[in-house]
């Protein structure tokens, strides 16, 4: 065989890879914002690069933070474990879910639940063991279980980034990649009452529902929706109760948690910019699919940026901390505890902290 028809049979062998070879993804068009960058409330800053990495004694990836009612801080990591940092620096395993715990928080009884993506909802009370105690909604499984936030009359509101993806079977990272190159939403904000034992979803349709919290006057509750850049509001009372509004649209990055804030305000980590490549390829689904037949290496991936915002009940931003060299990246989230503003991250090995600079000041 000559070498012309060798490089001929190779050149189709290729072609009919990227054109057939199967794929889970089944994309959807769709026509994201146009991408404003890093101008105006936005604008770059170093505030980041001062923050001070404590490294963990195992595992990585302290996805999410929560004040504990003793107040030590707890973290949730890639192994499975729930770790306590009380005030003396010392760490303390509390329990492993078996799992990937992603969203933790504390209700008023003092049990800790976690959102596990692997496993669903689980509670851990005061000296026991963490047991699942939601794994399914409306007749589907709870596929990727992320963010939580607890009113404080105890009902837990739950986000399942995609009832498409299972992060048990792709991992929770991969699975998101997944979920973001297919764009075909559905995501869903779940209310679960832990005294009655229902469940019930409040919104659907959502591209990689992510970040949960419970908005300062207990009358809403917010949700991050990752893939279309932007922060839901859902109204829990009055007139418009049960009709979600838009409170932040168009950020320059792929929001993940949200927890309380200071002064009215909530905290979003965006874990990564917006990619130019995965926004050109919205409305082209078919080359999606042949994208995700490349190597790994080449498809839009996250880069490494450090970036952290603060709005308000107006949607409007009210901290804008960043590190454009991504010194600690992929932040998740935050949580100020005394003089410290803690930072989680989806793959640090490390815990990070920024000593609080702003005081009592509102707007920074």
């Amino acid at each position: 065989m000559s070498v012309r028809i060798t490089l001929w049979l190779a050149l189709l062998l290729v072609v009919a890879y990227l054109a057939l070879w199967p794929v889970p993804i089944e994309p959807l068009p769709w026509s994201p914002p146009k991408d404003n960058g890093y101008i105006g409330a936005f604008s770059p800053n170093r505030a980041l690069a001062k923050s001070v990495a404590l490294p963990l004694p195992q595992s990585e990836g302290p996805e999410d933070l929560a004040l504990g009612p003793d107040g030590a801080l707890y973290l949730s990591l890639l192994d499975g474990s729930i770790l306590r940092l009380d005030e003396q620096g010392h760490w303390q395993t509390i329990a492993n879910t078996q799992g990937r715990p992603l969203g933790i928080e504390f209700a008023p009884d003092g049990t800790l639940y976690i959102a596990d993506a692997h496993r669903g909802l689980m509670a851990l009370p005061p000296g026991g063991t963490a047991t699942v105690v939601l794994d399914r909604v409306a007749g589907l499984p709870l596929r990727y279980a992320d963010d939580l936030d607890i009113a404080p009359d105890g009902v837990v509101y739950l986000s399942d980034a995609s009832t498409r993806f299972s992060a048990k079977e792709y991992g929770t990272f991969e699975a998101s990649l997944l979920d973001l190159m297919e764009h075909r939403p559905s995501g869903r904000l779940i209310r679960f009452d832990p005294a009655s034992g229902e469940a019930s979803e409040l919104m659907t349709g959502l591209s990689f529902a992510n970040g949960v919290a419970v908005s300062h006057d207990g009358q809403s509750v917010l949700v991050a929706e990752t893939g279309h850049y932007r922060i839901w509001r859902y109204p829990l009372t009055g007139e418009s109760r049960g009709q979600p509004e838009l409170l932040v649209e168009n950020l320059p990055g792929f929001p993940d948690n949200l927890s309380r804030g200071p002064h009215g305000s909530y905290w979003v980590g965006l874990v990564a910019p917006r990619n130019a490549v995965l926004d050109a390829l919205a409305g082209a689904p078919a080359l999606r699919r042949v994208v995700q037949r490349l190597p790994e290496v080449l498809r839009p991936n996250a880069v490494r940026y450090s970036h952290l915002v603060g709005f308000d009940d107006q949607g409007q931003i009210r901290y804008n901390l960043q590190d454009p060299a991504g010194g600690y990246a992929f932040i998740t989230g935050a949580q100020r505890v005394g003089e410290r503003l803690y930072l989680s991250s989806l793959h640090e090995p490390s815990l990070a902290y920024l000593p609080w600079p702003y005081g009592d000041s509102d707007t920074h």
